[in-house]
């Protein structure tokens, strides 16, 4: 036999033993065919339910109600229905009105109250012109700020005026206020001063030529540096104080003439200092006295 032939031979004979060996598993693998179920819809018959019939009367159309013609045409015509009140129907208002409510009674206001009559300042201490005390306001180089000083206090109500002097060998104004009958005049009058004028240096001063004894050391505050001298002498002429002045400055002593007082009452008075507090006013002093056999009082120095 031919080769090409055996081997086609041989290939159908796998196909065949396929085909037996593999059809068998693919039809008994085929879906289940799904059951159809057959359900009965029948109506039960009509004796098993009961009936009952029932005759209802229907009334015939009622006559229309005649409407009479109106003779005015803007005249409303009505007609009685002969229906039923209805339930809803507001009742009928009154014709009569209430009677009107009294009148408030007049309300008086209340009358104001009375202000309160606060007591007037106390007035200021009245300037005399026989006065020991005064008060001191500084000493300054310029006249014009010493003017305009002068001016405020006055306004303020007091007795101010200003008086030409000498300080350390240069021309100067001093400013002071008074001349008032005590002490307690005058420092009761230079707080009142400080009020108006915080910033300006004062301080109560004997006028009189010569005190009579030394400033007590509570006449200036403690803080206050530069507030003591030592007063030497009160002279009538300028001329007497410069050479006493001139005695002291030749000692190396630092002096200056103080005027003090206007027309006949001016005085010059001779002053050692200013010193930083009461305890170099009293040391200074005992220096003069062993120098030059003058003997001073320590006052205080604004």
């Amino acid at each position: 036999m031919d080769t090409a032939l055996k081997q086609r031979l041989l290939g159908a004979a796998v196909l065949i033993a396929l085909a037996i060996i593999f059809v068998p598993m693919f039809l008994s693998n085929s879906p289940q065919q799904q059951e159809n179920t057959t359900r009965s819809m029948e109506i039960p018959p009509p004796d098993e339910h009961k009936f009952e019939t029932r005759t209802m009367e229907v009334a015939g159309p009622s006559a229309p109600v005649p409407v009479p013609a109106a003779s005015d045409p803007n005249k409303i015509v009505t007609v009685d229905t002969h229906a039923p009140p209805r339930v809803d129907a507001q009742p009928e208002v009154s014709s009569t009105l209430p009677a009107p409510l009294p009148k408030p009674a007049a309300v008086t206001p209340p009358k104001p109250a009375a202000p309160i009559e606060t007591a007037p300042p106390p007035a200021a201490p009245v300037a005399v012109s026989n006065g020991r005390f005064a008060i001191n306001l500084g000493i300054y180089a310029d006249q014009g700020h010493a003017n305009a000083l002068v001016a405020n206090v006055k306004k303020a109500g007091f007795s101010a005026y200003s008086e030409s002097t000498e300080y350390q060998g240069k021309p100067a104004t001093r400013v002071r206020v008074g001349p008032f009958a005590d002490r307690a005049a005058a420092e009761t009058a230079r707080l009142k001063i400080k009020q108006s004028e915080p910033k300006v240096p004062s301080s109560v001063v004997d006028s009189g030529e010569q005190p009579a004894a030394d400033a007590p050391p509570t006449a200036v505050a403690a803080n206050r540096a530069g507030g003591w001298a030592v007063q030497l002498g009160a002279f009538k002429s300028d001329l007497e104080a410069n050479k006493l002045r001139d005695r002291l400055r030749a000692a190396n002593i630092a002096s200056f003439v103080d005027k003090s007082g206007t027309g006949a009452s001016t005085l010059w008075r001779v002053r050692a200092g200013p010193y930083v507090d009461r305890n170099g006013a009293d040391t200074a002093r005992g220096n003069i006295k062993q120098k030059l056999k003058v003997d001073g009082m320590i006052v205080t120095q604004p």
